[in-house]
């Protein structure tokens, strides 16, 4: 009698977080093409590459101007320079976002003035917002003094976090109000749209994007851009990057060299071809995900408001987090945790005096969200993979 066949144990699909060799595959000839253009053209430094890229992001993201630069934390540091934050003034931002945000104030000797996030699209809350500056704001001489520290308050700074715009409604009555600035980071955003189709960067005074490879729209290494429909600050943008210099040589003002490589103008605007597409899979993959998801009660997928969200990151909360992690990370599911720990209570800004409880749904949502793999890419296989996995593990 023949023996019977040995019963195979069902593989294990692995699914990374990002997977940028399988993007890299269907545009590898043209990627290849267009740097070696810019190869046999010696450009390499603000040529006609980053000139085309800057024109198109612009048009994409509903602006008169682009400002290529050099990465996204460059972009905010550029248009916060632009807008003469400096020594003792400050800027209210989120305490839930990635270093730079807050960083690139601190670089300029100002001082971040964080308020909590909204706990259903983690976005800086305009109820928040307008709290503080009633508590702390008072106007002397024409400019709005935080009570407490004696700085001038200049600027809100959003956070279009995941890939799906903050309240900009709610934030620019605000800002008419108080005679503040308004710098946009949409580093996670470029495409997004607010709810009356306005797209992110278009709406405050300025905004940023970052081209970090893991973004929708991701450079084969650092790139930024900063958009505006304000021409004199996009001139002064534009002199701020190249050291201040303008003419050649001659400096009014101290910048830095914060220019965008040609090389990577060239990759973006290959890839800027099938933004779109790709934003359209990510949706579908997000849509596929809520239906699942909605039938496991001890997770919560993330919840898109009125607008367009492009969904840089597909955010699940649950109470169970790290245990959730873990066994993902054992099933070959990749996962990151963004972020663990929030702004106010990082090390650096102890000396802002901030406590956990000041931002309390800030403090909830660095224990309870994790990121799953959201890239167009997927297959039908690994999507389902992740569903199955998680499913089960709540069962």
């Amino acid at each position: 009698m023949a023996a019977m066949p040995e019963t195979l144990a069902p593989s294990i699909v692995e699914v990374p977080l990002l997977d940028l060799k399988a993007q890299y595959e269907s545009i590898e000839k043209e990627v290849t093409v267009a740097m070696l253009e810019t190869c046999a053209s010696q450009r390499f430094i603000l040529g006609p590459k980053v000139d085309e890229l800057e024109k198109k992001i612009a048009a994409y993201s509903q602006c008169q101007y682009g400002i290529g630069v050099s990465s996204g934390t460059d972009a905010l540091l550029v248009a916060l320079m632009a807008l003469d934050v400096g020594p003792g003034d400050e800027v209210i931002t989120t305490p839930y976002s990635f270093f730079a945000t807050a960083g690139a104030i601190a670089r300029l000797g100002a001082r971040p003035l964080f308020c909590d996030i909204d706990a259903q699209t983690y976005n800086l809350c305009p109820k928040a917002v307008r709290a503080t500056l009633e508590t702390l704001a008072v106007s002397r001489d024409g400019r709005w003094i935080n009570r407490q520290t004696g700085g001038q308050i200049k600027v809100i700074m959003p956070v279009h976090l995941f890939g799906q715009m903050a309240d900009m409604e709610a934030l620019m009555a605000i800002a008419k109000q108080y005679e503040l600035k308004v710098v946009e980071d949409a580093a996670q955003a470029i495409g997004s749209e607010y709810r009356d189709s306005r797209r992110a960067g278009s709406i405050g005074d300025i905004g940023c994007f970052s081209f970090f490879p893991s973004k929708n729209l991701g450079a084969f290494g650092d790139g930024g851009m900063c958009t505006t429909n304000d021409a004199a600050l996009a001139e002064r943008m534009r002199i701020l990057r190249a050291h201040g210099s303008k003419p050649k040589y001659h400096h009014a003002v101290i910048g830095g060299n914060f220019r965008l490589d040609e090389l990577q103008a060239a990759v973006l605007l290959v890839k800027l071809r099938y933004l779109d597409e790709w934003t359209s899979q990510r949706q579908k993959n997000a849509s596929f995900y809520d239906q699942a998801f909605a039938k496991v009660m001890e997770v919560r997928p993330p919840r898109a408001m009125d607008g367009r969200h492009i969904y840089n990151q597909y955010i699940l909360r649950t109470a169970r987090r790290d245990e959730l992690k873990q066994h993902l990370t054992k099933n070959q599911i990749g996962t990151e945790v963004y972020y663990p720990v929030p702004l106010h209570v990082q090390k650096c800004f102890e000396y802002l005096g901030y406590i956990s409880a000041d931002a309390p749904e800030s403090s909830r949502a660095a224990n309870e969200t994790l990121a799953i793999p959201i890239y167009p890419e997927l297959s039908q296989a690994q999507k389902h993979q992740v569903v199955d996995v998680i499913s089960a593990f709540f069962k």
